[in-house]
């Protein structure tokens, strides 16, 4: 991904494991954002948290140090995954063990889809498929988006930002 380019991006935890079915593991992916966009590093505009996934509508304004800020994303939440499944779960964390030498765990999948998003009119369908996504297919968590409340669905309907990092995609200035 580059910076100044608006993002359809998708990550899935490793095996398609449902950790954000789990207290306290979505709570972590918000407050990455929350920080990220707080330090001005990037711009989301939609997002939807599933119970192994994530999907994002997000550009990339400014290097984190030497890394692209979807780069820190991964990496701080990987961080704090771990830290959680050591201290209360770590009947979980043997899922999550690999052996490729630099690292002894693998949270994320290494193939997580970047797509770029070139125009408002793409923009709105993905927004309607993330935040459609809760309600339908094999997951059927919420009867409407409305009452999935880890989305930015309410947002848009409402203009109320409750997560504190969301940005009106009206206001995206690459589209």
């Amino acid at each position: 991904m580059e910076l100044n380019k608006v993002y359809f991006f998708t990550a899935t935890i490793h095996h398609w494991i449902p950790i954000f079915e789990q207290e306290g593991y979505k709570e972590v992916l918000l407050s990455s954002l929350r920080f990220l966009t707080g330090k001005g590093l990037l711009k989301v505009y939609g997002f939807v948290i599933m119970p192994n996934h994530i999907h994002l509508i997000w550009e990339l304004l400014e290097m984190n140090g030497k890394e692209l800020p979807h780069a820190s994303f991964m990496k701080f939440t990987s961080h704090e995954f771990l830290k959680k499944m050591r201290s209360g779960n770590t009947e979980l964390l043997r899922h999550f063990v690999v052996d490729q030498g630099i690292r002894a765990h693998l949270f994320w999948q290494r193939d997580s889809l970047p797509i770029e998003v070139h125009s408002p009119k793409v923009v709105f369908q993905k927004l309607d498929y993330i935040h459609r996504n809760p309600c339908k297919g094999k997951w059927m968590l919420a009867e409407n988006p409305l009452l999935y409340p880890y989305s930015s669905y309410e947002f848009y309907e409402t203009g109320e930002d409750r997560f504190g990092f969301l940005t009106h995609v009206g206001i995206a200035r690459r589209l």
